[in-house]
């Protein structure tokens, strides 16, 4: 039986502290910190984790410098400490980078006046990062030859951190700590509603897989549906004073425009701050600003056509990218917490990321409004305090529950593996070593996968063409990480649809075994069905006015 189905049977049996509805980072996050603190917890989500706005970031962990031009600097101090603080807690995972930032002509602000700004971040960071430089357009050409510096008055560098594999890993590494601490979780199980029954939250639950339904009891209700809290506080009657305003943001995944390891920033025509971001051997661009209505998005001609025009004016390739060097795209809705009836036009690109948790201590009800990667430790602690505060008792109240494993464990995994020669093994079209790869991804359940390696060799072979993923991976997450339908590994344990082309996958010989590995007898139904039911993203969705 998977680890998902056992998860599943669990959920009507027990009476728990807190059910969780929704595991994007919020709800991650918060399962992780409970489980940890001593809390019986389990969590749903009606797809698969982080299957919505946690997988579509900019994959950055910044302290929210564009902040600080509303004056919001409270904010900014806060998301600098965070960012900090898990770069410490994973440093594996969460590393500086470094952020050149080109001015044009006519822009609101001189470089200098920008750079002071920069100096000023770096101290409410309290100086963790490198220090900033201002930077003349011959300085900057000089270091980055790709950027268009015709119309540029020079610019700055500054430090701050980024995501070395994907958002939705990250976001399933704190899945992986609530399990081990003894949360129950499953994906694609749906939240039919809630009813309060006394003391208990009682939640209408409907397997998606194969439509069967059951209860879970809970004593706090958890409502982290991210995009779509407010359409869950509908089902439960729960009135909060927050709600959801949308903004859909996209970026384009192509090739490796510049293997410079920084992140170029610009200001694209509409005046947001626009990125190149380094993805392996792909860049990211994007992003995107545009105020919707509803959290169900898709990436439009329009979005497409906005980011290549503004790419192409900041950059001098040897050919302007097009639609045709577009590999894959990313597109999704930030959920931005307002309060009351703000959110007016004229305030919707200043609105910042923030979290707010909205309690409500008579049915002890909790939804989590907003948040971004950056701030998710500081919700699961949050979670935590009001969970005590309705009367939940947590056994480990100082429990820490992020964060890698020691660098004892570490060292005694990275000496096995220099024993047995593992990074030898590492395929010539690998970006980093095996062992330190193997290490980020998984921290101390990869010393399972060198025994395995040690025993059969070819456990260390790439299985999928284009990709960086080992057959030992491939057994490890049909074991450990719930994958239920064939996007989940593809997409969310990893990035593979990221970065190879939706075409090479179809006729990949290695995706068809990796299928085998994952779903054995039901390989080809998963592989044809997944083909089936995902378009190539690289091209604008149609709209059926268009069709």
């Amino acid at each position: 039986m998977t680890l998902r189905n056992r998860n599943t049977e669990k959920l009507p049996t027990d009476i728990f502290d807190a059910l969780i509805i929704g595991g994007g980072i919020n709800g991650a996050a918060t399962a992780a910190a409970l489980a940890g603190k001593g809390a019986k917890v389990a969590l749903i989500d009606r797809g698969d984790f982080a299957g919505s706005t946690s997988m579509h970031s900019s994959n950055l962990v910044w302290g929210g410098i564009k902040y600080m031009e509303s004056n919001d600097f409270s904010l900014v101090r806060k998301l600098c400490k965070s960012r900090n603080h898990l770069i410490k807690s994973y440093p594996s995972t969460v590393q500086e980078i470094r952020f050149l930032t080109t001015i044009s002509k006519g822009f609101r602000h001189s470089p200098r006046y920008l750079w002071a700004g920069t100096w000023l971040y770096w101290l409410m960071g309290n100086g963790f990062t490198k220090l900033p430089r201002l930077l003349s357009s011959k300085k900057i050409k000089h270091e980055e030859p790709i950027i268009n510096t015709q119309n540029s008055v020079g610019g700055f560098e500054y430090s701050d951190a980024y995501l070395h594999d994907n958002d939705a890993r990250f976001v399933f590494n704190f899945m992986r700590h609530a399990l081990n601490y003894g949360a129950v979780a499953a994906n694609y199980v749906e939240s039919l509603g809630a009813e309060r029954e006394g003391d208990l939250w009682v939640t209408k639950a409907r397997n998606v897989m194969d439509g069967s339904t059951f209860d879970i009891r809970a004593k706090v209700l958890i409502n982290a549906a991210g995009p779509w809290v407010d359409q869950h506080n509908e089902l439960t009657r729960q009135k909060t004073t927050h709600h959801h305003l949308y903004s859909k943001g996209i970026h384009l995944i192509v090739p490796q425009l510049t293997d410079s390891q920084r992140v170029l920033a610009f200001f694209a025509d509409d005046g947001r701050l626009f990125f190149v971001i380094p993805m392996g051997n792909r860049t990211c661009i994007g992003t995107t600003d545009t105020h919707m209505e509803h959290p169900e998005v898709d990436v439009t001609a329009d979005d497409i056509a906005f980011v290549l025009e503004n790419i192409n004016k900041r950059l001098t390739l040897d050919k302007p990218l097009s639609q045709d060097d577009i590999i894959s795209t990313r597109c999704g809705v930030r959920p931005l917490a307002i309060k009351g009836d703000q959110g007016s036009d004229r305030d919707f690109l200043q609105l910042s990321r923030k979290h707010v948790i909205d309690t409500n201590d008579d049915s002890a009800h909790i939804s989590i409004f907003g948040g971004k990667l950056t701030d998710c430790l500081n919700v699961g602690d949050e979670i935590a305090e009001e969970l005590t505060r309705l009367g939940v008792t947590l056994s480990a109240p100082d429990f820490k529950w992020y964060g890698e494993p020691a660098d004892a464990v570490k060292h005694q995994f990275m000496d096995q593996a220099k024993r047995m020669n593992l990074d030898a093994m590492t395929a010539a079209t690998s970006s980093e070593p095996l062992s330190t790869r193997l290490w980020r991804r998984y921290a101390d359940q990869a010393v399972q996968m060198l025994a395995k390696i040690q025993e059969d060799p070819a456990q260390a072979d790439i299985l999928i063409e284009g990709t960086e993923y080992i057959r030992c991976e491939l057994e490890h997450a049909r074991d450990h990480e719930m994958i239920t339908q064939l996007e989940d590994f593809l997409r969310r344990r990893a990035k593979v649809s990221l970065v190879v082309p939706h075409e090479q996958l179809r006729q990949s010989s290695g995706l068809k075994e990796a299928c085998r590995v994952l779903f054995g007898d039901d390989a080809e139904e998963r592989f044809n069905s997944y083909f089936e039911l995902h378009r190539d993203t690289s091209r604008p969705a149609i709209s059926a006015a268009d069709a």
